[in-house]
């Protein structure tokens, strides 16, 4: 990231539709096409949001991708088949109707989703959730425990040798070696990606990694949410502009 601008912390400008046209699209999930749920089951996609997307992703001539913490197994479950993916912060990718390309599950993952489920006994609203190759540790229902349940990842990282993926209310222990900005390079570099300009738009600060290399390509980040110190250059304020924002963005004369 050394070559991305200083990060920002003034309120960004909207982006202009504009900067869609001939876009490479990159999009984070929850938090940015969908609002954060409780828990990690209790998020839905609506045919709404898989229907614009699809008109978006052909008129982008498939230049989109959905780049999440999730896992690929998780996305194409919520409806995303259809689309190129790119799971687990960037370990994980694939085109649609193909096999998933990703290193195999790591006894060390096995043995830090026991460690959490050790951690969550007895402790109402601490949440695991075992992912395809990493696993996460929610605490977004027992805030109170999130400085230990940090302190158990950063352990867990350093004995397991794993890597510890902050998110929001959450800490999630995978491989390293991949991230949101390695997802957005890696498939820049491929058709049907290739040739476009890299827009990321995501909400957390592990897109901060996609608005970076999207900078670094000749693109731009979007930021989903409150001013924040970011590497975006532009923001929409919730998930319900992004969706009205995407929409114009179909709407926009050819």
């Amino acid at each position: 990231m050394s070559d991305s601008p200083p990060p920002s912390r003034i309120v960004l400008p909207q982006p202009p539709v504009s900067l869609l046209d001939g876009a490479a699209l990159f999009l984070d999930f929850d938090g940015t096409l969908a609002p954060i749920a409780d828990t990690p089951d209790g998020v839905a996609v609506d045919e709404e949001l898989i229907g614009l997307l699809g008109e978006l992703r052909d008129r982008l001539e498939g230049r989109l991708a959905i780049v999440s913490g999730r896992s690929i197994a998780t996305l194409r479950d919520l409806g995303f088949a259809g689309f190129l993916l790119a799971g687990t912060h960037g370990l994980e990718m694939a085109q649609p109707g193909e096999r998933v390309e990703a290193p195999p599950r790591r006894p060390a993952v096995d043995d830090a989703e026991a460690a959490f489920h050790a951690f969550a006994e007895g402790k109402p609203g601490i949440l695991v959730e075992r992912k395809s190759i990493s696993v996460g540790l929610h605490f977004r229902g027992a805030p109170q425990w999130g400085a230990k349940a940090g302190e158990l990842a950063s352990d867990l990282a350093e004995k397991l040798d794993l890597s510890v993926q902050p998110g929001k209310m959450l800490f999630e222990l995978r491989p390293g070696g991949a991230d949101k900005g390695s997802a957005v390079h890696a498939l820049m570099a491929r058709e049907p990606m290739a040739g476009g300009r890299p827009v990321f738009i995501g909400d957390d600060v592990t897109d901060e990694e996609g608005f970076a290399a999207a900078a670094e390509l000749g693109g731009a980040g979007i930021l989903v949410g409150p001013p924040r110190e970011t590497l975006a250059a532009f923001s929409l304020e919730q998930v319900a502009a992004v969706r009205h924002y995407l929409a114009r963005g179909i709407a926009r004369p050819r």
